[in-house]
This record gives C-alpha cells, structure tokens and sequence, in this order.
C-alpha cells in the first residue's frame, strides 16, 4: 500500500510538471490532479498490461519506440474517465508520457527499488 501511494505521489508530480511543460495538458484544479494520478496508477496497472502484450510485434519492430504511444495511450485514457484533466492529443499525450516516465525514473534513482537481498 505505501509503495502504491509513493507511485501515485511521484505520478502526480509528473504529471504536474507535463501540465506546466506540454502545451495540451491540463488540470482544473489540485483534486484533478490528485484524482488524475490515482486513476492512470489503476489504468497502469490493469488495462497497460493488455495493451503491452496485444503490441508487442510492433513494439518490436519499432524498437520499443511504441510504448510512448501505448503510455500516451493510457494518459488519454484517464483523461477520458476525469473531466478535470484534459489532453488534447496523441502528440500532446505522448508528451506528457515522456515528462511523466522521465519523472518516475528519476524519483526511482532516489526512491530505489527496493530489492531485498541488498547489503
């Protein structure tokens, strides 16, 4: 449970920072946004996967470059269930996908992974 709250603070802080970066991405208010970080971590979590699996011949023909396109995929969709995001695009998607994966890479380097076995 505090690994899922740690990703939905670290999701909502890229997704903050792709409202102020991206032109296209939006959110009316800090509950959006909030609200908006819980909801992608739950699309992650479940519809993502499908997606991963359904495009893999060509995620592998483009060298992996499709999963912006499937992540962007997933910021859409979440802009669809909540009226106080919006997204206006594939391309603005895609770019709130790159801030927001930059973000969780970093906050990872930080954060760690937490492996056991480490010492």
């Amino acid at each position: 449970m505090i690994r899922f709250i740690i990703q939905a603070l670290v999701t909502m802080a890229g997704l903050w920072l792709s409202a102020q970066i991206v032109p296209g991405v939006d959110f009316t208010s800090s509950g959006s946004l909030i609200a908006a970080a819980i909801i992608l971590g739950l699309v992650n979590a479940f519809v993502r996967p499908i997606l991963v699996v359904l495009t893999f011949p060509i995620t592998v023909v483009t060298l992996g470059l499709f999963l912006l396109v499937v992540n962007a995929a997933m910021i859409g969709l979440t802009s669809v269930f909540l009226d106080g995001f919006r997204v206006d695009g594939l391309w603005a998607g895609i770019g709130a996908a790159i801030v927001t994966g930059v973000v969780s890479w970093i906050a990872g380097a930080f954060i760690g992974g937490g492996e056991e076995g480490r010492g």
